[in-house]
């Protein structure tokens, strides 16, 4: 209960996070909707391309949408010159703002369909125009329907707006997804509990205003409405009143992915620059697909990578090279192509690690990836969210020939329990994850050098390449953390009981190294 207490203190900043962004996506889709359902019921071209696009986007998943959005802008703000934000905001509101398109669309031209042709014959008969026909009888007749369509829209929206944490826009999700990657299922439930009650606070309301509507009672409609517009004010006020706290600190923004390793290191930075007399923002839980280009658009000033990662994902490149080859190669592309600044390795790696049982290793002889590619047909595997769609497969495939009976997807949480409780018999482990030691897990050797190093690598955006103290702050973590800590400290955070939080397994592990200021 006291867990569960401390994770509510996290939501009062992030729920009025989440009210903006839903409440603005959903305001822009009713403005869309509204005159596209309107001229789409006049013109039953129009309703098919409108319906059949709104249709469309809900086929898209949404976290797949949100990633897509952030590209696009980056592309489109390089065509006009910069300017747009690409992270964050911008591309969360115009992904929900689709998402809230079709209810509203579909609902508001059925309604107007609906109509009995008789009731629109007795308004041209009484002189009435076009312009009074649809607002003296048109929408009062359609207005129930509709508000039907915006209930539907608004509970989609505050949903999927929990999954705009992987841009980078914080919102109720960055409870949800920390909690899932570090199993701390008080911050899950604090996050879960706050978004729905959230979506059935707001769908009563808009249920008042519906009945208002249909009563005709208008202390109803009024009085929703201006809870409505009082809940969108008070999420605003914050964002309003900037200067209150009259702070004078320069902000700094430390990115992090959505895993335990990252958002223990970005805590470590942070802690650092706030030594240094820095305010610290956090942006968490971004995807490996937006979090370099995010740090190259000076979205985030700082995270953490892995020399593997930018090699093949990033730089396109195939065959893995030398430790200390692949490292410089990769500080002069970051410099020549996007001012970025490698600062240097942490002095851990976080590689891809086939693991598997340790009974299962002793009673089938599984060494080796050789090994495993021999058995692989007998076998099922468990792989984190990216692992099958990057190159690395690709590369390890080309050496090994594997050819599993199964291949299932985990969120990394899942994906050791998977393995543990026999769901699959092998997993695509990291090295530097405590729970390969603590479950007793076997890695296999990679003979042919298929796998490429993975070496923890700092890297700032351009505009804090050349500032010394940003850099001074934070150019003794370089070489400080041992894989060992490193492990240990994960583990502080994954294990089931005694759990740490990933700002107290920083604060541990900085102490470790020396560097507690």
């Amino acid at each position: 209960m006291t867990a569960f207490l401390d994770a509510l203190t996290r939501v009062p900043p992030l729920l009025a996070q989440h009210v903006l962004l839903a409440g603005a996506a959903l305001l822009l889709g009713i403005a869309i909707s509204l005159p596209l359902a309107i001229w789409s019921a006049r013109h039953a071209g129009v309703a098919r391309v409108a319906l059949g696009f709104a249709s469309l986007v809900q086929t898209i998943p949404s976290l797949a949408l949100l990633a897509l959005f952030y590209p696009l802008l980056l592309w489109l703000s390089g065509v006009v010159g910069g300017g747009i934000p690409a992270l964050g905001f911008l591309p969360s509101l115009i992904a929900l703002t689709l998402y809230a398109l079709l209810p509203i669309l579909r609902n508001g031209v059925a309604g107007l369909a609906g109509i009995d042709p008789a009731v629109r014959q007795a308004a041209d008969a009484v002189g009435m125009t076009p312009a009074q026909t649809l607002r003296l009888v048109e929408a009062p007749l359609v207005a129930p329907v509709l508000i039907a369509g915006i209930r539907t829209a608004a509970v989609w929206t505050i949903g999927a707006a929990t999954l705009s944490t992987t841009v980078g826009q914080p919102s109720l999700g960055d409870l949800i997804f920390a909690g899932l990657q570090t199993q701390n299922w008080a911050l899950v439930l604090a996050g879960c509990f706050a978004s729905a009650g959230l979506a059935l606070i707001v769908d009563q309301l808009l249920a008042l205003v519906q009945r208002g509507l249909a009563e005709r009672k208008r202390w109803k409609l009024w009085t929703a409405l201006a809870l409505l517009a009082a809940g969108l004010l008070l999420a605003l006020g914050p964002r309003m009143l900037p200067s209150v706290a009259g702070s004078d600190r320069e902000v700094v923004t430390v990115g992090a992915k959505g895993f335990s390793e990252q958002y223990i290191v970005a805590r470590m930075i942070g802690t650092r620059l706030e030594a240094a007399g820095y305010e610290v923002r956090y942006r968490e839980g971004l995807g490996s697909a937006v979090v370099f280009q995010a740090l190259a658009n000076g979205d985030i000033d700082v995270y953490v990578d892995y020399a593997g990662t930018i090699w093949t994902n990033e730089m396109n490149c195939g065959e893995p090279v030398p430790r200390d080859a692949m490292r410089q190669a990769i500080g002069e592309w970051a410099l020549e192509t996007h001012d970025v600044k490698l600062v240097g390795a942490l002095g851990f790696e976080n590689a891809y690690a086939f693991a598997v049982r340790r009974d299962d290793a002793q009673a089938r002889g599984l060494e080796t990836l050789d090994d495993l590619a021999r058995l692989s047909p007998q076998l099922s595997l468990g792989a984190d969210l990216e692992f099958l769609d990057r190159p690395e497969w690709a590369q390890v495939k080309a050496a090994y020939p594997m050819r599993f009976a199964s291949e299932r997807v985990y969120d990394p949480t899942f994906m050791y329990r998977a393995l543990q409780s026999g769901q699959v018999d092998a997993i695509s482990a990291f090295s530097s994850d405590g729970r390969v030691a603590a479950f007793d897990f076997v890695t296999l050797r990679d003979p042919k050098g298929a796998i490429p190093n993975y070496d923890a690598i700092m890297l700032v955006a351009p505009r804090r390449a050349t500032d010394r103290r940003f850099l001074q702050a934070i150019e003794p973590l370089v070489g400080a953390i041992p894989v060992d800590a490193m492990r240990e400290a994960n583990y502080m955070v994954d294990r089931d009981e005694d759990k740490s939080s990933p700002a107290m397994a920083a604060d541990w592990l900085l102490r470790k190294i020396g560097l507690e200021e």
